[in-house]
């Protein structure tokens, strides 16, 4: 297979316990891309000013229990 239109149509022809399996592999491997992302972004300090915001809402008690 190689291109994108030959690996759809390979996907559509699947048994739906192999679909199954196929998309429980994919979402288990989006979820690791997105852990690592999330991992560099934290590592390169994109997320302070958001951790930041949200202590100080938080000091300010303007949070509630969920």
């Amino acid at each position: 297979m190689s291109n994108l239109k030959e690996i759809e149509t390979a996907i559509l022809s699947l048994p739906s316990h192999d679909f199954e399996k196929l998309r429980q592999w994919f979402l288990n491997l989006d979820y690791e891309h997105w852990d690592k992302q999330l991992e560099i972004d934290i590592a390169d300090g994109k997320l302070e000013a958001l951790a930041q915001e949200a202590i100080a809402e938080f000091q300010a008690g303007r949070c509630r229990e969920i």
